[in-house]
This record gives C-alpha cells, structure tokens and sequence, in this order.
C-alpha cells in the first residue's frame, strides 16, 4: 500500500477504536440552541425548513434557565455553545439571553445570513461575548439571492461580513457555501473574491437531500459534481487558503484529511447536542424531527439525565442496522455515514462516497 494511505489507514483504525469507547463515555463539547425557526430568507436548501417561528418557543427566560442548568451540570470550559435558527437575531431578546451566557462563563457562536449585522449589531455581538460566527454566502450576487430568496441578500451579507471583520474581536469569521448542480461553477469567481477579505476560513460542503433541498433533485450534486468540488477544495488548500469541508461524511483514502483538518466522525450524540426552539433535545438540528431522534423536552427532562442516558441511536454502529453497510470493507471507517443523512425508514444512508471517491 502507499505509504500515505498506509498512514492514513492506521489513523483511521485509532479513530475507530477511540469512536467505540466514545459510544460509552460521550463527551458534551458542542451544544446547538435553536433560537427560532424565524428567518428572513427562504433558502432553498434548509434542512430546518425555516420560515416563521414556531408556536410555544422558548422564552428568554427558558433559554437562560437552561444555561444555568447546564453550567451546573457540566461547567463552561469544555462545552462551546452554538448559537443557530433560522436567524437568530430576528429574535428580540437575543442579546438578553447571550449577555446571560457571557456572564456565566460560555464561549460561543453563531451561524447567520448576516444581513442584519450592521456597524452596531457587531459591536453588540462583541460586546456580548461572541468569539465565532459562520455566514451563508451560497453563489455570485444573483445566484446568491435567487437561492435564499432574498433581494439584495448577497450584498447584505457581504456588508454584515466586513463589518464583523472591521470590529476585530472575533477568534473566526466564516463563509460557508453550501454547493448544488448550477453554483459549483461559480466556485473559481467565489475563491477570488474571498481571497480580497480578511476571513479565516471558507467551509465549503454539498448539497443534501434533507429539508426543503428534497423539492428541488435537478440541484443536487452528481457524482462528478462531487469530485470536481473536493477537487476544488485540495487545490485551494494547497495553495494556503484556508478552505474546509464539513463535518458531511467519511470521504475514503485520497480525500481524508486532504480536504479538511483531521479525519472524518459524526460527532451527533457523541460530543454535539442541541435543544430546538420548542424545548425538543436531539443530537444536531441537520437531522430530520424524526421521534427516533428526539430524547425528550427541556420543559420537562434534564438535560443531563437525557445526555447520560438515553441518545440510544447516536451512540452505535449504524453500519449493524444497514444491509448495504453490513459487509462493506469501510464501515469500520464509516459506520453507517452521518447521522444527519441517514434514512430513518429505510435504516440506510442517503449518501455514500463508497463509488463516487472510492471503490
């Protein structure tokens, strides 16, 4: 064997071993708060299907209750809040619960489209402690706003962008683009631009067939689409732009930590858990409401009593669960794919590399 895929191979071995003792001895490192499902853009790709906020959602006072519960629970310095939607700062009381967080200890960040950041929203976001944030940027100006359906979204975002970046109190500022059929070609455009500013890194994943992205098939991306994309994201880095996939799937020998920091797991369940904007404890809000998946109520459970016991799906190998998995030489590597792409009718992957990067 290569003597890279014969290291590559051995990593992956230790992954596995370490992933089988993670099963049993989970580790809380990142918590997702839904805040609402209110959004001001209608992507067509959101696997939360946001739009308007649901009824019943948490109060501010609920919000911070739970941060209580869980500094007591765990304590603050190994566990980053994530702070996501819809977006988050349609919310009123956004920054009363995230001044709340900062007293407390937390370290967090937040995904948001950025239209909303101007000059004052990012000082406030400074002020109250926040250290990352992702923004969406998904194509050139009209393909941009033609798939969040939003005028002017691009320009927004870009504006919200170089304002945090003008405020200067941030560990990270990033772009993710979420790449289908059509805006993969505006790849190459998209890196110049990016080049010109002074982000810290671009996150780059495809599309997935979850969500509101089920509507649309003729966008997502073919097996050649994929390849040109990782192929994309090698050739960037190589040439020291801070360019990443996501967390999305185990990717096989040529690709694994080529196109990303270190090697594929899905953390869901292991070390990620998030509570919905209604209270409802799962593993990452990419995944599908499914009762599966859905532990219990922060209205009614503890959180840490659902975390240390339950979480039964997240905490095995799926790869038992999937006649296609059963056999395969990779699932050791894989075990059954991401949780945020599994078919829980089917008990089978919605994506595998296996054929695409990979034999």
């Amino acid at each position: 064997m290569d003597p890279v895929k014969a290291l590559k191979t051995r990593h992956l071995n230790q992954l596995a071993d370490y992933t089988d003792n993670l099963y049993t001895h989970p580790e809380l490192r990142n918590l997702f708060f839904e805040l609402t499902t209110a959004c001001n853009e209608h992507c067509f790709h959101c696997g939360s299907n946001c739009a308007v906020p649901q009824p019943d959602e948490l109060t501010a006072e609920e919000f911070k209750g739970i941060l209580d519960q869980i500094k007591e629970d765990f304590g603050t310095k190994r566990t980053f809040l994530s702070i996501t939607g819809g977006e988050p700062l349609l919310r009123r009381d956004f920054f009363d619960i995230m001044s709340h967080a900062k007293a407390l200890g937390f370290r967090w960040g937040m995904t948001s489209n950025a239209t909303l950041i101007t000059k004052e929203v990012a000082h406030k976001l400074a002020e109250a402690g926040m250290k990352t944030i992702s923004v969406s940027i998904d194509g050139l100006p009209e393909t941009h706003d033609a798939l969040r359906g939003f005028k002017r979204g691009y320009e927004l975002a870009m504006r919200g962008i170089q304002n945090l970046i003008d405020e200067g109190a941030f560990a990270s500022v990033q772009i993710t683009t979420v790449v289908n059929h059509e805006n993969i070609k505006e790849l190459p455009e998209m890196f110049e631009i990016f080049k010109g500013i002074d982000i810290d890194s671009w996150r780059v994943i495809n599309l997935e067939p979850i969500g509101r992205a089920l509507l649309r098939p003729e966008l997502m991306c073919t097996p050649d689409d994929l390849r040109e994309m990782f192929d994309f994201i090698k050739a960037a880095r190589k040439d020291g732009f801070p360019v990443i996939y996501g967390c999305s799937h185990y990717l096989g020998l040529d690709y694994e930590v080529e196109v990303r920091d270190w090697y594929w797991l899905c953390n869901a369940g292991v070390y990620t858990a998030s509570i919905t904007s209604r209270g409802d404890i799962t593993a990452c809000l990419d995944i599908e409401r499914n009762p599966r998946v859905i532990y219990g109520n922060i209205r009614k459970d503890r959180f840490r009593d659902v975390w240390e016991n339950r979480f039964e799906f997240f905490r095995h190998d799926k790869a038992e669960d999937c006649a296609k998995c059963r056999d395969c030489e990779h699932r050791r590597f894989c075990r059954g794919e991401a949780c945020h792409s599994w078919d829980y009718q089917k008990d089978e992957p919605l994506i595998c590399m296996k054929g695409v990067l990979f034999e």
